[in-house]
């Protein structure tokens, strides 16, 4: 079972490198532009289809943009953050804190069916498709969260259970 949680451990820090590294590079680029990334057409596709069913005007269309780019460097912030809480915690032996990677996930799951859902309206297959394998690392990262949480509480819970001094264990009685 040790080798299932150093597989789990590896898969977790790598979608969370991932997260760090292709959504703070988005929301830097984002942020950073004056159109706050609305010129790049294939990857604001999504601002414009949120922008369309809801009637945003062009500012508002800039505020959203600038929504989602604040969205997803909070998301690539929160990923970092578990990436040098789970160092941390293979250098001293701690127990890492996964909540804060689960509440950056979360927001992957919202930003990513938010976008979704304007690429399915419009029928843009690459657009979904894109969506999609967001969805789907994060959906594999808090499985994986939560098989890890349940295998240290399962161990936890051993490790508390002591008989007293030349007591045996039998369950049946």
């Amino acid at each position: 079972m040790r080798k299932v949680s150093g597989a789990t451990v590896a898969v977790i820090m790598a979608i969370a490198l991932y997260f760090t590294l292709f959504w703070g590079y988005d929301a830097l680029r984002m942020l950073t532009s004056p159109t706050y990334g609305l010129e790049d057409v294939w990857r604001s596709q999504f601002v414009f289809g949120i922008g369309r069913v809801f009637g945003l005007s062009p500012m508002g269309l800039i505020q959203l943009a600038a929504f989602f780019g604040t969205v997803k460097l909070a998301v690539a912030f929160f990923c970092a953050l578990h990436l040098i809480d789970r160092a941390r915690s293979l250098a001293s032996g701690k127990k890492p804190s996964t909540e804060v990677l689960e509440g950056g996930l979360a927001l992957v799951v919202l930003i990513s069916v938010f976008s979704a859902g304007p690429a399915l309206w419009s029928h843009n297959t690459e657009l979904v498709r894109d969506q999609i394998i967001q969805l789907v690392l994060a959906g594999l990262a808090v499985a994986l969260c939560l098989v890890e949480r349940n295998y240290r509480r399962d161990t936890d819970l051993v490790a508390s259970v002591r008989l007293p001094e030349g007591a045996s264990f039998t369950p049946w009685r």
